[in-house]
């Protein structure tokens, strides 16, 4: 069984150059490796023309001319030639025996779809070090558990994986691709999510093994969705994705009890009427107010453009 690693990247050299160089040091080698990259971003050329870089990793460069992860990634599975695809982030660092463990998990099982595992968070300067039993599932009233990066335990099947740290068999994606009518202009965020339920929903196993472990350095992203200041525009698409994901993946009567809950409750995330109830005592009540605005407008948002298509 081959396995590709596809690795999509945009102007993080220093953390691509970490990644490649744990790819190196993998106890059983990946027969491919995958580098997407948009053709204009020469920090990325420039890393990859240092021989120190890709070594002696079987690599090649899938230029992608479209912005976006969603773009990247699809390119990514397009030139993959693996038996199994095997996705990191560029600012993640693959355990010793990643592709080790993530051969072993597909061969062993003929019905495994999708494989996902623990990404162990660097954060300033330290290590997100909790512990989750509960990972990668999709509540009876649609909400979304993910702890990917506290999991513990032995493996177990789940309903979403996270894209740091997300492998899956050729034959179960042959017809699958990341949604292109996901928003953003980079991050796309959520798209990891309607990629793992899509191959879920076509009757593939997906499952969880945190022995299955990236280290992951989360770094700046060069869009409006930034780690530290998310802006209006951003939340509003990343709930437009989320409820479109929703709305598209789950059974009528789990999306009806879904869009019920998120419009009445919510979480601090995504707010609902209840979350909003709170803010007008808060002191920051305009700022959370102006967040449940965007968040309920993005929901509307995919509401809309789902029924125009039904």
């Amino acid at each position: 069984m081959k396995v590709t690693v596809l690795v999509p990247t945009y102007r993080r050299p220093a953390d691509l150059a970490r990644c490649l160089a744990a790819l190196q040091r993998q106890s059983r080698a990946p027969d491919e490796v995958v580098v997407v990259a948009r053709a204009d971003d020469e920090a990325t050329h420039t890393c990859l023309r240092d021989p120190a870089v890709p070594g002696t990793l079987p690599l090649s460069v899938a230029l992608v001319e479209v912005p976006g992860q969603v773009a990247a990634l699809n390119r990514g599975l397009d030139a993959a030639k693996g038996d199994v695809i095997a996705i990191t982030d560029d600012d993640a660092a693959p355990h010793v025996d990643w592709v080790q463990r993530i051969a072993a998990a597909f061969e062993g099982d003929a019905r495994l779809g999708a494989l996902g595992g623990r990404d162990w968070v660097h954060e300033k300067g330290r290590v997100l070090d909790g512990e989750r039993p509960l990972v990668g599932k999709v509540t009876a009233h649609g909400k979304i558990i993910g702890n990917h990066h506290l999991g513990v335990g032995g493996a177990r099947e789940v309903d979403i994986l996270k894209g740091a740290n997300m492998s899956y068999r050729r034959d179960a994606v042959r017809t699958i691709r990341f949604d292109q009518r996901l928003r953003g202009a980079g991050a796309q965020v959520h798209n990891d999510m309607a990629f793992s339920l899509a191959v879920k929903n076509a009757g593939w196993k997906l499952m969880y093994d945190p022995r299955v472990a990236v280290d992951h350095f989360p770094a700046e992203r060069f869009d409006d969705d930034r780690r530290d200041a998310q802006t209006m525009a951003a939340l509003r698409n990343a709930a437009f994705n989320f409820h479109l994901i929703l709305r598209d993946q789950l059974p009528p009567l789990r999306r009806e009890t879904a869009w019920w809950w998120w419009t009445l409750v919510g979480t601090r995330v995504y707010p609902g009427l209840t979350h909003a109830a709170l803010a007008l005592v808060s002191k920051q009540a305009s700022l959370r107010l102006s967040r449940w605005r965007a968040v309920r407008t993005g929901a509307h948002e995919a509401r809309r453009a789902l029924s125009r298509t039904a």
